[in-house]
């Protein structure tokens, strides 16, 4: 409790407006009042359900009124507030909240609760950020910036600084000697290889596209796809894969050249490279040959079905095909 009115946020258990036979059996208070309340529906219960987001979103409304009474330190125009289902359930049903996350501003004009404004579900996607952009659009008021607490307090920095002047010397004493990870082969050679193998996988693409690891059969659900046999779209598990065939080509290439010139043995030798060039073969094979079919639903004015007359719908299908000895044009016709 104390941390909560230290960030300005007051925990309700029932609503304090209570109901009158006037307000057909809804919360009232007289209007107008001299100040807006902010709410904050919250349910213990479905902190598991990561889909919500309400214990982040739960944290980023209190550090909303932390910073906005940080700001206004002589306000009394706005309140924050809320409350918890199992605590008060028929406060949910006073403000009609079937769902969550859900946040309602009252105004000083709203005498019910039902009047009170919801807060849109797009002022969640920055946090705290665009709940500001909110609260000043329906209030008039100026929240100021978001006060977010440092990552590391400033006992901590003291803390890390000492023990970064104490290990100085101890670094440096290391360093003369080339006894440091920096100093070990092994490591840049494992470095050069994780970031050869992440780009030539795609593993940025992923990162970025957000791009799965494999999806799910449509004909099957039981059945999972790693490889999709279509064009525009790489999944993560097919570029792992050519990632890997790649730095295996790499890596022969290196032995070849670095440890292979070094045996004295030319029949060893001999039986290595034809070995190199089987298994390069197979594994440059596997990522530029075979035959793919990609069929790709688009518009055209050219269709590989005929012309408009010949399409209920306007779409039309482009067929390729690559492989050996299966070159087919563009918009021929699919048999």
């Amino acid at each position: 409790m104390e941390t909560l009115l230290r960030l300005g946020l007051i925990h309700i258990y029932p609503w304090p407006w209570r109901s009158s036979p006037a307000s057909s059996s809804r919360s009232s208070s007289p209007a107008p009042r001299p100040y807006s309340v902010l709410v904050f529906f919250d349910a213990t219960s479905l902190h598991s359900k990561t889909d919500l987001h309400l214990p982040q979103l739960r944290r980023e409304f209190a550090l909303l009124s932390a910073s906005f009474h940080a700001n206004n330190p002589d306000s009394s125009d706005l309140f924050f507030a809320d409350i918890e289902f199992s605590e008060s359930q028929h406060s949910f049903s006073q403000f009609g909240v079937n769902s969550l996350p859900h946040v309602r501003l009252i105004r000083p004009e709203h005498s019910r609760l039902a009047d009170s404004e919801q807060m849109d579900q797009s002022h969640f996607s920055r946090l705290a950020d665009s709940m500001v952009e909110f609260v000043e659009a329906r209030t008039g008021l100026e929240v100021g910036p978001i006060v977010r607490p440092p990552l590391v307090s400033r006992n901590q920095m003291i803390l890390l600084g000492l023990l970064f002047l104490i290990s100085i010397p101890f670094g440096i004493k290391r360093i003369m000697e080339g006894d440091t990870l920096l100093h070990d082969r092994k490591l840049w050679m494992a470095g050069a290889l994780f970031v050869y193998f992440f780009s030539v996988s795609g593993g940025m693409y992923g990162i970025i596209r957000h791009t799965p690891m494999f999806i799910t059969d449509r004909e099957d659900p039981n059945k999972l796809v790693f490889f999709y046999q279509g064009s525009g779209m790489q999944l993560g598990a097919e570029g792992f894969a050519v990632g890997f065939l790649y730095t295996l080509v790499g890596l022969m290439i290196a032995v070849m050249t670095h440890l292979l010139v070094k045996v004295e043995s030319l029949q060893t030798q001999r039986f290595a490279m034809l070995a190199i060039m089987a298994v390069g073969w197979w594994a440059v094979r596997k990522v530029t040959y075979g035959s793919t079919v990609k069929l790709m639903h688009e518009k055209t004015k050219v269709s590989c079905f005929g012309g408009d007359g010949q399409s209920d719908t306007g779409d039309y299908w482009r067929l390729e095909i690559e492989g050996k000895d299966k070159v087919w044009k563009r918009d021929q016709k699919a048999v």
